[in-house]
């Protein structure tokens, strides 16, 4: 078999399972999700306090670092 007739047969085999892909519904995608959701139940979630400022020692932030998050709407305006 050359490697065009195979790669004919590869784009054939994408094309039907893209097809294929554009018929499920909404309902199959639904239970095939809740089927799945057990295998990844989130961890409970663990009670975190706030550490004071006066407790954290040794950060250092580079100065591009710093200008990039103080360019950044949500932290540096």
């Amino acid at each position: 078999m050359s490697n065009h007739t195979a790669s004919r047969e590869f784009i054939a085999s994408r094309e039907s399972v893209a097809s294929r892909e554009s018929e499920v519904s909404l309902a199959e995608l639904r239970g095939d999700c809740a089927r799945m959701a057990p295998h990844w139940a989130a961890p409970k979630k663990a009670v975190t306090t706030p550490v004071k400022p006066s407790l954290i020692h040794g950060v250092t932030v580079p100065p591009s670092s710093a200008r990039l998050i103080d360019a950044m709407s949500d932290y540096g305006d």
